[in-house]
């Protein structure tokens, strides 16, 4: 399993037509040093109904894709700036449901920019 120590989320839409380095690029602009061991960065694109998971292990990315069959999700769309969600918060988010409605009791938490 790849263990995973913290999730970053690409806050508003992304374009989700590239691949690994399309968004490898993103994560390097936007985070200084760019990808991090055990770190994901998570995008969705502008309808909200796609993510896309970039994972760098240490040795190599993985990019995972999720589509939603119907619905989308509730993306955060707050332009700059920083928000924390908790693990259950993120467990909404990515299902498609309500993750605002949670309150935030996590000693974990996903860190967003």
């Amino acid at each position: 399993m790849i263990r995973i120590e913290t999730i970053w989320l690409a806050l508003g839409a992304s374009d989700l037509r590239g691949g690994i380095d399309v968004l490898l690029a993103q994560v390097v602009r936007g985070f200084a040093g760019g990808a991090q061991p055990h770190h994901a960065y998570v995008f969705a694109n502008r309808r909200a109904d796609r993510l896309k998971v970039l994972v760098y292990d240490g040795m190599g990315m993985w990019l995972c894709t999720r589509r939603l069959q119907s619905g989308g999700l509730v993306w955060p769309t707050q332009a700059g700036g920083s928000m924390t969600l908790s693990v259950a918060q993120f467990d909404w988010l990515v299902a498609g449901l309500p993750w605002q409605r949670l309150s935030m009791p996590a000693p974990r938490a996903i860190t967003t920019v």
